[in-house]
């Protein structure tokens, strides 16, 4: 039995849940957003909550997946998303310019990234940037993809993380200091 999955999603107000098939539409304040989910997970909204059952035990999972993924798009659609960027490293910086990311990561060259659209890209810092957006998929993915242009580098501490995540810094080589 999933736990998850029997959790109601609540339905605030100007939120309005439509089901077509396998298409679920969920529609706010902030937009409008659409997924599929499994045929046989049935969903029914009761005193402004939304539940979700199944029928045989198989679809447990899917059951728990399909709850997550809708509330998912209900924040989405009524708060948003938003994760906050650091670039750490010496004259490393980010800035907006157009509908493009540029930024400066110790290569030659600028790094150019396209930003998708849907969503924003701020940066208050040119040390800081802050992706936002209605649909979290799309916010992971784009924070992934400038992430993959300088990961983090645990010897010196450089390259570009999510704030907030627990980054480990190693010891460089011993060996051989201290002897003559």
């Amino acid at each position: 039995m999933s736990r998850i999955g029997n959790k109601p999603i609540k339905l605030e107000a100007g939120v309005t849940f439509e089901r077509n098939g396998e298409e679920v539409t969920v529609t706010g304040p902030k937009g409008t957003l659409k997924h599929t989910i499994d045929k046989n997970i049935k969903t029914e909204i009761k005193d402004g909550e939304l539940h979700f059952t199944y029928e045989n035990e198989e679809l447990n999972a899917k059951q728990g997946l399909a709850r997550a993924l809708v509330n998912n798009m209900v924040i989405g659609v009524t708060k948003g998303w938003d994760k906050k960027l650091i670039i750490a490293g010496v004259g490393w910086k980010a800035q907006v310019s157009g509908n493009k990311l540029v930024m400066n990561l110790g290569y030659s060259h600028q790094v150019e990234v396209e930003i998708p659209e849907g969503l924003k890209v701020a940066c208050a810092q040119p040390t800081e940037v802050v992706v936002s957006g209605i649909d979290k998929e799309k916010v992971g993915q784009f924070c992934a993809k400038i992430i993959s242009k300088r990961p983090y580098e645990p010897y010196h501490g450089y390259g570009v993380h999510i704030d907030g995540t627990h980054l480990v810094r190693k010891v460089g080589k011993a060996a051989g200091k201290g002897k003559k």
